[in-house]
């Protein structure tokens, strides 16, 4: 694995394609900070603005561990004091745009809602992410991915048959179509603003981002080709040629040979009769091919089946944890994984052949960046000091003339 590059989240400027894009970050759980970890690994320069003390909210774990705070530096603010909204308002002056994920009104009743911000600076994009979006019946209810996802129909098509639906951890609704598709929105109207000069609102919902991601399969439904209950389908497991098994190690192997010569090369290769094995175009096949291939696999170890499928045209690849994945001789060699601060975790992505992006600093405790944050942000010294000795922002790192640890 690459050896880390040990950073800072205050560093003065970053590279990356989105080097020199400025960004308040509100912070959030889930996919707020997810969204903003995006943007700062591909450069961006941004700001997270953090509450006195923890919020409880979320899945608490040491500040190390909370991966996707990485790259940016934290600054501890009190919002119900109004030097700390004033502060975060000269931040949203020189910047190009603002990320918050709390329930609609809420920035409203802070006093930074989209109409105060705007008007302090007209050109900036004012993204919004939420669950159910700002609007409907359900705006204002709490929720969670497994939430979003269900109502947005993405859940209720996942899982085998005649089983419950199965949580797809949150991976759809938080972090596919809540933080992916704020990152988008937000760039798209971030390119739109510097040629007309105008900001705007950037709603994006969980609901609406996990139903986008459904649009392939909404054409499918239309033309009959997904249309039995759940684990009956051609992507759902319910066919033999796309699901996993399990090996005579108890490990699983994945195979997914949709078309009919990837097909023909799996069958060649497992050295079964082609002219006898079922003929899977056929729904009224599976069960038989199944019952085949079951048998097949459990003849031999994950590894052995690595030795003899991986790389061909079979569709194949091991089912592997996290550690097996970052271990992988693929995932080394494109260094799809890196070490951080002592901990393996996503490098950034995607790759970029002329402005590739500095490996992020590691995830900054609360407040651990306020001073030096605000003083790149462009925050006058003495007005730092005198937000510090009134206790509205709070610095939790090392004083200044003391170096980092």
């Amino acid at each position: 694995m690459p050896e880390p590059i040990q950073t800072t989240a205050a560093a003065s400027r970053r590279h990356g394609p989105l080097s020199g894009v400025r960004v308040v970050e509100l912070a959030g759980i889930g996919p707020t900070p997810m969204c903003a970890m995006l943007l700062a690994d591909l450069g961006a320069d941004i700001v997270r603005i953090d509450r006195l003390a923890p919020s409880g909210n979320g899945i608490e774990r040491p500040a190390r561990f909370d991966l996707t705070n990485r790259g940016r530096p934290s600054v501890a603010v009190d919002l119900k004091r109004p030097e700390g909204i004033a502060c975060v308002l000269d931040l949203v002056a020189g910047a190009d745009a603002l990320i918050e994920g709390f329930r609609p009104g809420t920035m409203e009743r802070l006093g930074l809602g989209p109409e105060i911000c705007l008007a302090r600076n007209p050109r900036l994009v004012f993204g919004r992410l939420t669950g159910w979006g700002q609007t409907g019946p359900l705006a204002q209810a709490a929720g969670h991915d497994l939430n979003y996802i269900a109502l947005a129909g993405a859940l209720g098509a996942i899982g085998r048959r005649d089983a419950p639906p199965t949580p797809p951890l949150n991976l759809i609704g938080d972090f596919g179509g809540g933080a992916m598709l704020m990152a988008f929105g937000l760039l798209a109207a971030v390119l739109e603003a510097r040629t007309s000069g105008l900001g705007q609102v950037v709603d994006a919902a969980m609901v609406d981002g996990t139903a986008t991601l459904l649009t392939s399969l909404c054409g499918l439904q239309a033309a009959g080709l997904h249309n039995g209950p759940r684990g009956t389908n051609l992507l759902d497991s319910g066919a033999p040629h796309y699901d996993v098994y399990r090996c005579a190690d108890g490990e699983w192997i994945s195979i997914a040979p949709i078309e009919a010569k990837f097909r023909s090369q799996l069958i060649t290769l497992l050295g079964l009769d082609a002219d006898a094995f079922p003929d899977v175009a056929e729904p009224a096949n599976w069960p038989a091919a199944r019952d085949i291939l079951a048998a097949h696999f459990r003849r031999r170890t994950r590894a052995e089946w690595q030795a003899l499928l991986e790389g061909t045209d079979a569709c194949f690849a091991p089912v592997l944890s996290l550690p097996e994945a970052a271990a992988h001789p693929h995932m080394r060699e494109r260094g799809t994984f890196v070490a951080i601060d002592g901990i393996t975790q996503p490098a950034p992505a995607p790759r970029f052949s002329r402005t590739p992006p500095d490996l992020p600093a590691p995830p900054e405790a609360l407040g651990a960046s306020s001073r030096a944050a605000l003083a790149h942000w462009g925050i006058p010294p003495e007005r730092i000091a005198a937000l510090e000795a009134a206790g509205t922002i709070r610095d939790t790192g090392p004083k200044p003339g003391q170096p980092h640890p």
